[in-house]
């Protein structure tokens, strides 16, 4: 049968998928249109399925934070090749996996991928993914996600290589305030938080090494162990994201630019494409 270019557009509205494949699908369903978007749909799932095993290391960080029911998410979307990252689908569907860890709280990026899509219940996330993948031919997944609730502030950098989310408490907090830490983490990469959020040990490590340096200054032991708590002091004000000076005025610590707000710093996470999570 004879397909109209009209009804091939509006299946192209519908599922973003390439012309010539809505035409074909078009063609094979005789031209009923939700039998052509099931065939599309199909047809992406073997596209995703064939292209499973290749590496996916280039990606993107995305950052949903929906204010109003105080949940958030970071999230890093793998694919392919570097020119993807910038494509409007896969920037989209960045955010819109982020949006949904956020707002679906999965146990995990398999629970995830299962999960109806908060944007249209009739489809998976994975459903999403695949019509993405059908469109650009390159596997593409999730990563990994963190979900915070609460007050929270995001950062994503302009190519979306890295990006922050961060927790406070508090009665309200300045988006503005809180973006300019989640800056700072980007720039700073402190180890954790707080400094009761180091790992044990971490300071055990960084002690027996500051002990090590001291030693060799010949002093008596009660000096030495000054020393190394003093070299101690200066690893956490490096290390420790409320100890550390802040970007933007370092006459303050991140700490003391919290407090000042009336806020406490409570988490924070930062993603960035392609490290070891």
């Amino acid at each position: 049968m004879s397909i109209s270019a009209t009804d091939v557009k509006t299946l192209r509205d519908r599922t973003n998928a390439p012309m010539m494949d809505c035409k074909k699908a078009l063609t094979e369903a005789a031209g009923d249109m939700d039998r052509a978007i099931k065939i599309l749909r199909e047809q992406n799932a073997k596209i995703q399925v064939s292209k499973g095993d290749r590496e996916a290391a280039e990606g993107r960080i995305a950052v949903f934070i929906d204010p109003a029911k105080k949940v958030g998410a970071i999230l890093e979307m793998r694919c392919e090749s570097p020119p993807v990252i910038k494509a409007d689908a896969f920037v989209k569907l960045a955010n819109q996996v982020a949006k949904q860890a956020a707002l679906q709280s999965p146990a995990s990026v398999d629970d995830l991928l299962k999960q109806p899509f908060v944007d249209d219940p009739k489809k998976t996330v994975n459903d999403v993914v695949a019509d993405v993948v059908g469109l650009i031919r390159e596997n593409m997944k999730p990563k990994r996600f963190k979900r915070l609730t609460g007050l929270l502030g995001e950062y994503t950098h302009h190519d979306g290589s890295v990006g922050v989310i961060v927790q406070v408490e508090g009665e309200k907090a300045d988006p503005q305030l809180l973006r300019d830490v989640c800056m700072h983490v980007t720039a700073k990469n402190p180890v954790a938080a707080r400094r009761e959020d180091v790992p044990a040990d971490l300071v055990a490590k960084e002690m027996d090494i500051a002990r090590a340096q001291a030693a060799t200054t010949g002093k008596p032991a009660n000096i030495v162990e000054k020393i190394a708590e003093g070299k101690m002091k200066t690893w956490f004000a490096e290390n420790v994201l409320t100890e550390q000076p802040f970007v933007k005025d370092d006459s303050k610590t991140v700490g003391a630019l919290l407090q000042s707000a009336g806020l406490k710093l409570v988490s924070f996470a930062r993603y960035k494409v392609g490290e070891l999570s």
